[in-house]
């Protein structure tokens, strides 16, 4: 082995020479930098390449946190080691805590060989050709975990993948994965050369993955009989002799994940950071698991209700296609046999209740079967195809104009407006928007309906039904593709307030949208798109 080289903050000479002959008499051959104060301290740091620190706590003007401190953020991966007079448990505790490799009395100076030996091994160990490779092996081991936690969807395949991982990674000769059940510690998983206790239950105050949970620290124990925190009698007839123990989530644990060897070793830095990522992972994956098992049942809950409001329409379509429709029948087939076979006896007032009286039930019925249209809207699968949208308007408007043969409409239609959509839904698109334009220019002396195309900056044409009737406001545009809402009396524009919205609901179906924009006795322009394939 090649000499120590070793940086020893001491002002006390005597200290420093019984430390440099406790090394030596005990085979170590060291070549020691002994600073006095802080500044050769620091000036050493800079200076030097070091294979340990061994520390005083008490250096005039300079303190030992200061130390630990300045020699973690120039040096991290050399061990630092306490040796003092004057130090409490708590302050070690804390050292310990912060990254300090041990804590030694000067009256037990004897400890310090044994301590020296182990943490330089380590150190070199890891500088190491072997070590740089085993440590890219588990990182890439590390990695694997990662990608296998991030597709786990349950707490079972959780466990089976750090039940393997907490061993492998480490080269451990057990593993366990420990769940927090209220006041208990559930040992969920193991992979132990012989069995602990897997599926048993301990309370949080007896066991070591308890005081890990409670007091949210990594547990690092070289010797299980000379750790307090050890239950005795549970550990005696296992294997093991050494374990590490880190938390599963740091602010609020959930968990733990434990590694146990059969013989006494201390965990190096890497092996205690690999083990705690892993923890840290599979804190994530659960909480991913949480996450995902709360949308499934949303999406369960969800389907349940669409499918309890599917029933229910599905009701009411049948109430309003039988129990609604036949009385209607019966009113309207009444009312038409008494006018026929009566109309004789009744004098004009009578006459004109009764047809009204037909008039109405027949609008009714038109409600009926524009809602019962509405619905089944909702129920129909698209037929995609290439659609000629200029041919069909054509069509749409000849029917209009020939059944209303007195009135002069101007109709501009721009051709070879073609779509990629379902022919038949397509054509109620244009047949309510046609026959509204047409409906509502009804009082205009120079009508004129017009049906066209903008191109949009992603080449998909936006396309339009201009007129220049009767128009609305716009501050009530949001109701207008509503079912029943209406912008003008009945006796003026006399319809069922569903088209608009038998409009919208195929538009959307078509990944499209519709809007207007309009104003009183101006006219309104209706847009709408269709995403699906479509192509001017």
């Amino acid at each position: 082995m090649n000499k120590l080289r070793i940086l020893h903050l001491e002002d006390d000479p005597i200290d420093a020479e019984l430390i440099r002959l406790m090394l030596a008499k005990n085979g170590l051959e060291c070549e020691i930098f002994l600073a006095k104060m802080g500044s050769d301290y620091l000036a050493a740091l800079d200076e030097g390449n070091f294979d340990l620190i061994v520390s005083d706590s008490s250096i005039p003007g300079f303190s030992a946190q200061a130390a630990l401190e300045t020699a973690q953020q120039k040096c991290p991966d050399v061990p630092f080691i306490f040796v003092s007079s004057g130090i409490n448990e708590q302050e070690a505790t804390n050292y310990l805590r912060q990254g300090a490799v041990d804590y030694i009395s000067k009256n037990q100076l004897w400890r310090l060989v044994p301590i020296v030996q182990r943490a330089v091994s380590g150190i070199r160990q890891q500088r190491s050709p072997s070590s740089l490779g085993a440590n890219i092996s588990a990182m890439k081991q590390l990695i694997k975990v990662v990608q296998e936690l991030s597709l786990a969807r349950s707490l079972e395949e959780i466990t089976a993948i750090v039940r393997v991982a907490a061993r492998e990674l480490t080269n451990a000769d057990g593993a366990t994965f420990v769940l927090l059940e209220k006041d208990m510690c559930y040992y969920a998983e193991e992979n132990a050369i012989q069995p602990l206790w897997q599926g048993k239950r301990f309370p949080i105050n007896i066991c070591i993955g308890g005081w890990c949970m409670q007091h949210k620290q990594q547990v690092i124990i070289e010797d299980v009989y000379g750790d307090e925190r050890i239950p005795f009698e549970a550990y005696q007839p296992t294997f093991i002799k050494s374990l590490v123990m880190v938390p599963i989530r740091k602010e609020e644990p959930i968990g733990a994940i434990g590694n146990y060897w059969a013989t006494p070793h201390r965990a190096t830095s890497e092996e205690v950071e690999l083990i705690q990522a892993l923890a840290d992972t599979t804190s994530v994956a659960i909480e991913n698991v949480r996450v995902y098992n709360e949308l499934e049942q949303r999406v369960r809950d969800r389907t349940a209700e669409l499918e309890a409001v599917n029933q229910e329409l599905e009701g009411f379509a049948y109430t309003l296609s039988h129990d609604l429709r036949s009385p209607l029948g019966a009113i309207n087939g009444y009312s038409t046999l008494l006018l026929n076979e009566y109309g004789s006896q009744l004098d004009e007032q009578a006459k004109y209740y009764i047809n009204r009286m037909c008039l109405a039930a027949e609008r009714m019925n038109n409600q009926i079967e524009h809602i019962l249209s509405l619905h089944q809207l909702s129920r129909v699968e698209i037929q995609p195809q290439t659609i000629n949208l200029s041919n069909m308007a054509q069509e749409i408007l000849a029917n209009l104009k020939a059944s209303d043969p007195e009135r002069q409409v101007e109709t501009i239609i721009q051709a070879e407006l073609t779509a990629h959509g379902d022919p038949v839904l397509l054509r109620i698109v244009l047949e309510n928007l046609l026959s509204n334009a047409w409906k509502y220019t009804s009082q205009c002396q120079k009508a004129r309906i017009e049906f066209g195309a903008t191109p949009e900056s992603h080449s998909l044409p936006t396309f339009y039904v201009r007129d220049n009737g009767a128009g609305f406001n716009m501050k009530y545009a949001e109701k207008l593709f509503r079912a029943f809402q209406r912008m003008h009396s009945q006796e003026e524009f006399p319809g069922t307030g569903v088209g608009l919205a038998s409009v919208q609901q195929i538009v959307k179906k078509h990944g499209g949208r519709i809007w207007v924009e309009a104003a009183v006795n101006q006219g309104a322009t209706f847009y709408f798109t269709l995403s699906k394939g479509m192509e001017v």
